[in-house]
């Protein structure tokens, strides 16, 4: 999708600013509606990069039950609110507790959406690009870091595959032989992640890294394009800004539920619509 979608062609530093603005205002605001809208944007875009079948699957059918777990552990152990459904061995279970719950949950799992979308767009090169010069022994290891996970992820498949191949097969067996094969193929991946760092170095060493002070190549350039979805970004997020700042983005689950922006007004909604346009703008960044 990187390469289809226009956003996916910004320059680097554009994808990083919005990022850094839909992320901290997703994971500091718990505002209802910032956070719905943050969803909408975050799954429109999952959808638009990975299709609408895997976003169902990966992020609705395996993902929100673990969510549903986390917003259910809350209530179970704070007991805050003054609204009492009933009581456990632990204590009172309120529904300030289960709310706010649901809502910590929420911007959990909204997050993750994000950072998977984050992942797709911004590739190695482009974290390079932004913090090379900066720091580039950092850069270098945050860029392989990102690309650790997939890498390891993928030869796990294969790993999996070449013992079901030879009979090791985990269907049917007992929780005790799934651990057994589960640990075999743990230290198999440990074995090769550490046979591959080997092979880099070696491979970094020989092409001269760390002899001599590197110089910067870049492939990026500024576009009419950059500049318009920068210019949007700011004018919408300086209304959003605006809008918290006169309080529409309050809301609070302790000890009583107070939700700001309820009943909506005219300045309430220009700030909501300000949000929904820098949620959805990489979506509907081809018709800019």
């Amino acid at each position: 999708m990187s390469e289809k979608n226009c956003f996916g062609k910004c320059h680097p530093v554009v994808q990083m600013i919005y990022w850094l603005v839909i992320l901290l205002t997703t994971v500091f605001l718990m505002h209802p509606v910032f956070l719905g809208v943050s969803f909408l944007g975050a799954f429109l875009l999952g959808i638009r990069q990975k299709g609408i079948k895997k976003v169902l699957w990966v992020y609705v059918c395996k993902t929100v039950p673990f969510f549903l777990l986390i917003a259910c552990i809350n209530p179970a152990f704070n007991h805050y609110g003054v609204t009492e459904l009933f009581r456990l061995k632990t204590g009172p279970v309120t529904l300030e507790a289960i709310v706010y719950g649901l809502v910590l949950a929420f911007v959990l799992y909204i997050s993750v959406l994000w950072f998977s979308s984050f992942h797709e767009i911004m590739t190695t090169d482009r974290f390079v690009y932004l913090f090379g010069k900066l720091s580039p022994d950092i850069s270098l290891v945050l860029s392989m870091a990102m690309r650790f996970v997939p890498r390891f992820t993928k030869q796990l498949k294969k790993i999996r595959m070449g013992q079901q191949c030879i009979g090791r097969d985990m269907e049917g067996q007992s929780i005790l032989k799934k651990v057994c094969m589960g640990i075999r193929e743990i230290s198999m991946l440990l074995t090769w992640g550490l046979e591959s760092g080997i092979d880099t170095a070696d491979s970094m060493r020989a092409r001269g890294y760390g002899t001599v002070k590197r110089t910067a190549y870049s492939v990026f350039s500024w576009t009419k394009q950059d500049k318009k979805i920068l210019l949007i970004l700011f004018i919408c997020y300086g209304i959003v800004l605006l809008g918290i700042s006169q309080g529409y983005a309050y809301a609070l689950y302790d000890p009583i539920i107070q939700i700001a922006g309820v009943p909506l007004t005219a300045k309430s909604l220009l700030c909501y619509l300000a949000w929904a346009v820098c949620c959805l703008l990489p979506v509907g960044a081809d018709w800019i």
